[in-house]
């Protein structure tokens, strides 16, 4: 069986930095993976396609990719307490689809070096997140999801434009590859 592979990979697997607490290794892989799942679905714009909305009151393209950028900052910066560029300074000068990509690259590289050096208790300390306090893994968490949740967003867009969808977990309708076992069957789901 051949594993997934990514025909592009902005963060490679010995770029992520390790852990000083190896129980805490499996957040910052998590982090590049979807860093890289981000990526792979923004390739598949043009810049063309950065006003497309399916629908007037759906946000564009280019503002998914702007709020990604500026929210991760605000996750990053305010809530989780790592040094994190001004707010000015986040966006590249020009919103090109290649210059949005090298900006998360470069943003999400960055944080990686600050999150690899904390030990457990940095992790566990509770910090304000809008108007309540969590964890700051809980945090960092609740930024993973909300990063997943936009990029699934921009995949259906790539849908109702006619355009491939990259794989992210598994095969897609547009990308398959030999000994991939998608779970689409009640025979699959009960396989032990």
């Amino acid at each position: 069986m051949r594993p997934m592979q990514y025909q592009f990979v902005a963060i490679a697997d010995a770029d992520v930095p390790r852990s000083t607490e190896p129980a805490f290794q499996y957040m910052l892989d998590t982090y590049a993976s979807e860093t890289n799942k981000v990526v792979s679905v923004w390739r598949e714009f043009r810049d063309g396609d950065l006003a497309y909305r399916p629908h007037p009151r759906s946000t564009n393209v280019g503002d998914i990719f702007k709020h990604q950028l500026l929210s991760e900052r605000r996750f990053f910066g305010e809530f989780i307490g790592i040094e994190e560029p001004a707010p000015a300074d986040v966006l590249p000068a020009e919103m090109t689809v290649a210059a949005v990509i090298t900006r998360l690259t470069q943003l999400a590289a960055a944080r990686l070096a600050h999150l690899a050096p904390q030990r457990a208790e940095w992790w566990h300390t509770r910090v304000p997140f809008f108007e309540v306090e969590r964890e700051r893994i809980w945090v960092f968490w609740r930024r993973v999801l909300h990063t997943a949740h936009h990029r699934t967003q921009l995949t259906v867009y790539l849908r109702m434009m006619d355009r491939s969808v990259p794989p992210t977990y598994g095969p897609t309708a547009d990308v398959k590859w030999d000994g991939s076992d998608p779970t689409n069957s009640v025979s699959a789901a009960g396989r032990k």
